[in-house]
């Protein structure tokens, strides 16, 4: 397991360089039936720093020029100016998922929530992995398998789509697919979500097109509806400070 782990992550660029790092930014656009389903409006070209070693998330000039929403894990989302000054916050965020109006449209403050976990997960995997608390088995892992499969187990300290999910990593130990339950979304929420066009960021490899359809029976994707697309134009890895 310790070895499989290990090739893993050194395929998306190893475990020292990843703790070299404290934050990352990256510039994505994204769409699909989910933005269209909760009326929010497609992202382009919109600019996001994520903490590497916390739930830590800003989205840039969003929801407006100046303005910049900033979600720690499920603790707490909030809006600030330009000067700081908070505009809108919302502890628990999760929680507030709980209300029915968010099964027909969600506000700026509920996209921010879910963008930004769902966004710190993604560009964090797989080194998350390491995170204190998880648990990873390989459920899958033979010669004759295509893909070797990971079963992971987060801890309630990890804000993630659901609790546990599946990986599915390629011959070359790069992520091709995660499986999950998109909880806030709803209990039907059932995801397939694929990684592609894997580019080099300074020591980091990672996919710069994510596509995500509804999961049918026998674990086969819908790819008539993309309930969520997002491509990533750049990604700048930061060096954490002597």
């Amino acid at each position: 397991m310790l070895k499989k782990l290990a090739e893993i992550i050194d395929a998306h660029g190893g475990q020292a360089y990843w703790n070299s790092l404290d934050s990352i930014e990256i510039e994505i656009s994204a769409s699909g039936f989910l933005f269209t389903a909760k009326g929010v409006p497609p992202l382009s070209h919109v600019r996001m720093t994520l903490c590497t070693t916390r739930p830590e998330v800003s989205i840039h000039d969003y929801p407006a020029p100046g303005q910049t929403t900033r979600s720690i894990g499920d603790e707490r989302v909030e809006i600030v100016d330009e000067h700081g000054n908070v505009l809108q916050e919302r502890t628990r965020p999760r929680e507030a998922f709980r209300r029915l109006r968010r099964f027909f449209r969600w506000d700026t403050l509920d996209f921010a929530y879910f963008s930004g976990y769902a966004m710190w997960g993604y560009m964090t995997m797989p080194f998350l992995f390491l995170h204190e608390g998880v648990e990873v088995a390989v459920a899958s892992d033979s010669e004759s398998d295509e893909y070797t499969m990971l079963s992971v187990k987060f801890p309630d300290t990890v804000p993630a789509h659901s609790a546990r999910q599946d990986f599915y990593f390629d011959k070359g130990h790069r992520l091709h697919r995660l499986d999950y339950t998109a909880e806030v979304v709803g209990s039907w929420a059932k995801a397939a979500h694929f990684c592609e066009s894997y580019q080099r960021f300074a020591g980091l490899s990672l996919p710069t097109l994510r596509r995500v359809y509804p999961k049918l029976f026998f674990n086969k994707p819908m790819r008539l509806i993309t309930l969520v697309a997002i491509d990533i134009h750049d990604v700048i890895p930061h060096i954490a400070k002597s």
